[in-house]
């Protein structure tokens, strides 16, 4: 039988992680100096004036690792659980994640014959 009250204890707890860092935020504001002038409104605050303009634009080969490296991370986060129960699983589940593995090498030797993760 499904009964609410033994999950008393998960409510209690996801109530309080959800409160602490609202009040954490809160409590931040009310108690953070207040101080806006000329300097705070600049685009820097580290003493120097400002050259230039702020806008500064970036090469798209450092947005290209940087998906490179999320691609991998979250994949390697997805086998994890299928490391963990290889045992259990089968055949099957091995072929699906040797698929899942081979997908991304397979983008990312694309990408490096295409010049696409070179820095020069």
């Amino acid at each position: 039988m499904f009964l609410l009250h033994e999950y008393d204890i998960f409510w209690t707890f996801l109530i309080i992680a959800s409160l602490i860092p609202i009040l954490a935020f809160w409590i931040s504001g009310l108690l953070a100096p207040v101080s806006e002038g000329p300097e705070k409104l600049s685009s820097y605050e580290s003493g120097i004036e400002p050259m230039g303009g702020a806008w500064l634009q970036f090469r798209i080969r450092y947005y290209m690792f940087a998906l490179v490296f999320v691609v991998f991370d979250v994949e390697t986060v997805f086998l994890y659980p299928w490391a963990m129960s290889f045992d259990v699983l089968g055949v099957s589940v091995f072929i699906e994640a040797f698929i899942f593995v081979l997908i991304p090498v397979v983008g990312s030797v694309y990408a490096w014959r295409k010049g696409a993760l070179e820095w020069s």
